[in-house]
């Protein structure tokens, strides 16, 4: 399985909820992350504020910032970015890392109907739907 990388923006945590606000976005991606461990797959997150070296160590992220902070957060596959500027969500993280998303399949449909028709009686009643 490949390694992921991802290289945040300067924040105080990734998880997005720290501060007065939080950010559902990256509530999200924290949560995608985590499962995507799960997977067996290996993340490894960098914050520009606390790890300012690891981006200024990584080639591909050292050029991607040549044209300024805007292309944060980056993702990188195997040492090539996969995404720039944005979070990636669950399903896009799954294909990049080669893990298979399996979806739960509906529930059967009903019919739909939901019983008497309102002034309907016991002995004359009419489905309708609701």
């Amino acid at each position: 399985m490949p390694t992921i990388r991802v290289f945040d923006p300067a924040m105080c945590c990734s998880t997005g909820v720290c501060g007065p606000t939080s950010d559902p976005q990256l509530a999200r991606f924290a949560a995608d992350v985590d499962w995507l461990q799960k997977q067996g797959v290996t993340v490894e997150r960098y914050n520009l504020s606390a790890q300012p070296a690891a981006f200024a160590e990584t080639p591909a992220v050292k050029q991607a910032l040549s044209r300024g902070t805007d292309v944060l957060p980056l993702v990188l596959v195997d040492d090539r970015i996969a995404v720039e500027g944005s979070y990636p969500s669950r399903d896009t993280l799954a294909a990049l890392a080669g893990v298979v998303v399996r979806k739960l399949e509906n529930a059967p449909a009903t019919s739909g109907c939901c019983g008497p028709t309102a002034g309907g009686s016991a002995s004359k009643s009419k489905t309708g739907c609701c």
